[in-house]
């Protein structure tokens, strides 16, 4: 059990409370308003209401606490809840500047706790299903993302449309993309106050030539919530106001006939996209997060790179619409060697280090938070999911897909084809190698390919990879050979009638027919 407190239940912290309420997670609630507590009160019996967040803090059974004050207040209250050693969700934006959302981010790893930020666009399943689509490939190279978010809305005096409405498609931009802008450049109007911005269009320019485009506004006579992106393949809408057919591929493009651009204009397909409220994924996953110490899928690092654009963004409103561009270290979220060549359309995640003499190709896919040691070729086609350790001299060909926190010794070997000849091109028949969540590769060993690895598997050194090894499976020799069964924790396993239970961190296991899982 995960025991969540909501500060402030404003209009969307009242949203916050209810998906935590039924989600079994609400212990508490905090709010200066004595009339906003009564009603907590009313709606929420069992929630322990506060006035302020010391006496909330001062209660030991907090586990976390999500943080839905206005705006400016949320660095100050996000702070004191790490300084308090719990765990936070902060609704967007994390700070009002970036040093401050950096400062939290940086916190939150010293104090050992998860900072999740409200990014709520990447819980939503149509953004989901978008990143699949993206990633089947069946849109081509993308040219161009388009994002309108348009209302007759609440007028804001603390914070301008850009940072009112545009957190929300700046991180769903990253998201899909995976890249940092190269540039950004903002136009935008005063209309409502002389020192409020209503009105803002900011282009946003990446290395890989693809161009977003955010208009932003709450001058406008109906709501209003697109996002289109064109590849040079097809196209996809989603227009999260509609009912029905909220999401669309249209095979729609250009073709050139006799060296000249004919537009192409066939059928358009409905996908369908799972009913879930968005926010109650949200607020599950942080919940998730906090039982298990996971680190969000919107943590600290997403929300300094959101404000890093943002900030960008407004000093060209205040630059008349000039360009800036975004350093290096900022464009990359990712670091890699000096004498690491990485391709431009190869996909890297946040806090992933690529070190000396790697090759990462055309096409390669590289989750969050991977270490990519000395010496390494990822190769187009290939697939690395989060948190994965690759050590010195490994190639990982085209048709490996390593799961997340898959581990891959020194000078492991994978293979891609079963009878290479050197003159005689076998392209055509690569066989694909699936290694699943958490499995374990020695040094030197070598995986002979279309062959899967189970999740949580142990190849030992030197071991020969011949067939499909089973989940948790210890396998050693040449051939390969099951000689016992591992823990997720990387201990041993003993089995008596069909069950086990791990000497080092106590998960309880069971073994029948051959296969092992852990017992809940």
């Amino acid at each position: 059990m995960v025991n969540i407190a909501v500060v402030g239940t404003g209009n969307w912290g009242r949203n916050l409370v209810r998906n935590f309420a039924a989600l079994g997670a609400l212990y508490a609630v905090c709010d200066t308003d004595p009339e906003a507590l009564q009603r907590m009160r009313r709606q929420y019996p069992t929630a322990r209401c506060h006035a302020d967040c010391d006496a909330l803090l001062a209660d030991a059974a907090v586990d976390a606490v999500a943080v839905a004050t206005p705006a400016e207040s949320h660095f100050a209250v996000a702070r004191q809840v790490l300084l308090a050693g719990r765990h936070v969700f902060v609704e967007k934006p994390l700070a009002m500047n970036v040093a401050d959302a950096e400062a939290l981010e940086c916190l939150a790893r010293e104090r050992g706790v998860q900072l999740m930020v409200g990014h709520i666009l990447l819980y939503h399943p149509a953004i989901i299903k978008i990143r699949e689509v993206i990633d089947s490939g069946e849109l081509g190279k993308l040219h161009y993302i388009y994002s309108n978010r348009l209302n007759l809305g609440k007028f804001r005096t603390e914070e301008n449309i850009l940072w009112s409405f545009a957190p929300h498609d700046i991180s769903a931009v990253l998201y899909l993309l995976d890249e940092m802008p190269a540039a950004v450049a903002a136009h935008g109007g005063n209309f409502l106050n002389a020192d409020i911005a209503d009105v803002t269009l900011s282009v946003l320019s990446f290395k890989s030539g693809v161009q977003g485009h955010l208009f932003v506004s709450w001058l406008h006579p109906f709501k209003e919530q697109k996002l289109i992106l064109v590849g040079d393949k097809k196209m996809i809408t989603f227009d999260d106001t509609v009912e029905n057919e909220k999401l669309l591929i249209h095979d729609k493009g250009v073709e050139w006939i006799n060296r000249r651009p004919v537009p192409r204009d066939k059928a358009r397909r409905v996908i369908e996209v799972d009913a879930v409220e968005p926010l109650r994924r949200e607020c599950a996953h942080f919940i998730e997060c906090v039982r298990k110490q996971a680190r969000p899928k919107t943590d600290g690092r997403h929300g300094v790179a959101v404000l890093r654009i943002l900030a960008a963004c407004q000093a060209s409103l205040e630059n008349n619409g000039g360009s800036m561009a975004i350093s290096a270290a900022q464009a990359e979220a990712y670091f890699h060697h000096d004498t690491a060549h990485i391709a431009a359309t190869a996909r890297i995640g946040a806090d992933t280090k690529i070190w000396h003499f790697s090759h990462v190709m055309d096409g390669a896919r590289i989750g969050a938070r991977c270490r990519i040691g000395q010496n390494v070729v990822i190769s187009p086609g290939a697939v690395v999911g989060n948190n994965v350790k690759i050590q010195n001299n490994v190639s990982v060909y085209d048709g490996v897909v390593l799961e997340d926190d898959v581990f891959c010794g020194p000078s492991m070997v994978f293979t891609n084809v079963v009878n290479p000849r050197s003159h005689i091109p076998r392209r055509d028949e690569f066989k694909a190698t699936l290694v699943r969540q958490g499995a374990t590769i020695g040094a030197n060993a070598t995986v002979v390919c279309g062959h899967t690895i189970g999740r949580f598997a142990f190849v030992a050194a030197g071991a020969v990879v011949t067939r499909d090894v089973p989940d948790y499976a210890l396998v050693m020799g040449n051939p390969g050979r099951r000689v016992g069964w591992m823990c997720a924790c990387g201990m041993r396993l003993e089995f008596e009638n069909g069950r086990g239970v791990c000497a080092t961190c106590g998960q309880a296991y069971r073994l029948e027919a051959g296969r092992v899982a852990p017992k809940t």
